[in-house]
């Protein structure tokens, strides 16, 4: 399979030593705005992270793709955004032709045994975290953090998946352990919150272009 060569040198995973503590943070990213760097720098403090991965996916299976803008144009958006050397912008789900959550915790997992790795969500996942493919798979190979969005504070109490996982949620003052403690295990970081969404900037640049 052969890819643009501006996007070669983002088909590795970023280096990190053993024992580092390494945030997960997967998207299409269409566009990248300040509500992620926000959710990014909370975790980052919250969770003691060395290094968050924006993950930028090939395309999510649950969301209509057809007017997705070509990958290599979301990353040089995520870049041209990025303010902080310990968030590291990659693509490896597209070389390893991974189209889901599951698979690339596998792979992350497999390939990289001495990090310790978190994923990390919105809140307004968690609602639909039920829906994603092995959900259940994902929880019991890492932990996961939810940081809070707005209108979906209550999540972490209401999600189908917050129910099913209520015995492993760790109390948001223990977050530091998150990223060592055996999975499944997981905790919801409230900070604060953006309004911004890729979804509202899509519509405010459709809307845009017809004025």
């Amino acid at each position: 399979m052969s890819f643009d060569a501006d996007l070669t040198p983002y088909l590795k995973m970023p280096a990190g030593g053993d024992g580092a503590r390494i945030g997960l943070f997967g998207g299409s990213f269409n566009p990248p705005h300040e509500g992620h760097l926000n959710l990014c720098d909370l975790a980052l403090k919250r969770l003691e992270l060395d290094q968050i991965w924006w993950m930028v996916t090939p395309g999510n299976p649950l969301k209509d793709v057809s007017d997705l803008p070509p990958l290599i144009d979301r990353i040089k958006l995520c870049e041209a955004i990025i303010d902080n050397p310990r968030i590291k912008v990659t693509a490896f789900e597209a070389r390893h032709r991974l189209r889901y959550t599951a698979d690339t915790v596998k792979l992350v997992k497999r390939l990289r045994p001495r990090q310790n790795f978190v994923w990390l969500m919105g809140a307004d996942n968690l609602a639909g975290f039920h829906r994603w493919q092995n959900w259940r798979g994902i929880a019991n190979l890492l932990p996961i953090a939810v940081i809070d969005r707005p209108g979906s504070t209550l999540a972490y109490r209401s999600a189908r998946a917050a129910i099913a996982l209520s015995r492993y949620r760790v109390d948001s003052d223990d977050a530091p352990m998150l990223a060592t403690l055996p999975a499944p295990a997981w905790t919801f970081i409230h900070g604060p919150r953006s309004s911004l969404s890729s979804t509202m900037l899509r519509n405010r640049r459709e809307v845009q272009k017809k004025s």
